[in-house]
């Protein structure tokens, strides 16, 4: 869930909202006369919670920064690392390598903050510039292994603007060709490269039965989250993103029926032939919900 870093007001309900992750947002939700102010009223929220635990207990911090092909997010890491946001999500990254130089300034700067090396995760926005959305794959690639990769998520908005695409979705209200290939580009390399698959926010937050249906699509297509802009979206992607009752008993019917039958490579059940990637799956809808 995006919150403006600028807004105490909007900040004081954070805490409540409901989400896994809160992102305060220094990027395109605060204007530029507003950046220093955004900083500070972030480091000292940010502070806050972690003198006070149980405020935002179960749910992770983390910061939007200024992308990296500016000076302002050099400023913002400095500010906002003080608070020790749990990871940093990065707009408009072009390439795994443009990470890097933000890596070894986290590395140099964690000590001086009293966080651990190494512990401040990264989500990179991956397609928001042509030359991003033609390097999507590299991040699930060996030999261009991120550090602190925690995920990798997508938006339509920047991409569709330096294209000059004047619609993302058809009359049917689906993605058109362009970004349909870059949404499953970024589910899979994040499967490839082990981490989180976030799937972009749903614009019209008045439109609950149309999040609604694409949340749960996304839930069911492997993605593992997805992102939110408004809080009445949050509790409508957390229903979407919860295995049903129907799922846990057909995955745990399953994983009973694999261990019933030790060495066997496919048996049936209820009259279709499950076989190993079934209990594989099986297995890791369980272990989700545990």
């Amino acid at each position: 869930m995006f919150v403006p870093g600028d807004s105490e007001r909007k900040l004081a309900k954070a805490s409540s909202i409901g989400a896994d992750v809160i992102i305060l947002d220094l990027e395109d939700a605060v204007a530029p006369e507003a950046k220093e102010m955004a900083r500070e009223t972030t480091r000292s929220w940010l502070e806050e919670q972690r003198a006070n635990t149980d405020a935002t207990e179960g749910t992770q911090l983390w910061v939007r920064i200024n992308p990296l092909d500016t000076t302002q997010w050099q400023y913002d890491i400095e500010s906002v690392l003080a608070g020790k946001p749990d990871g940093i999500m990065v707009p408009k990254t072009a390439d795994p390598e443009q990470l890097r130089r933000l890596i070894t300034v986290l590395y140099e700067m964690e000590p001086r903050n009293g966080i651990a090396p190494g512990s401040t995760r990264l989500l990179p926005l991956v397609s928001e510039t042509p030359q991003s959305a033609n390097c999507i794959a590299d991040y699930g690639r060996a030999d261009t292994e991120v550090p602190r990769l925690a995920g990798l998520t997508w938006g339509a908005e920047d991409l569709s603007a330096a294209i000059g695409a004047s619609r993302k979705r058809d009359d049917r209200g689906v993605w058109t060709d362009l970004f349909r290939m870059v949404r499953a580009q970024v589910l899979l390399a994040s499967h490839a490269a082990g981490v989180a698959a976030i799937d972009t926010l749903h614009a019209d937050f008045r439109d609950e039965e149309g999040l609604r249906k694409v949340a749960r699509e996304s839930y069911q297509d492997g993605f593992s989250g997805m992102m939110a802009i408004h809080p009445a979206q949050v509790p409508i992607i957390n229903e979407a993103f919860s295995p049903s009752d129907e799922e846990l008993a057909e995955a745990r019917a399953i994983v009973d029926l694999f261990a019933e039958n030790p060495g066997v490579g496919a048996l049936q059940l209820d009259g279709r032939m499950i076989d190993q990637p079934h209990l594989d799956q099986a297995r890791k809808l369980l272990a989700s919900v545990r």
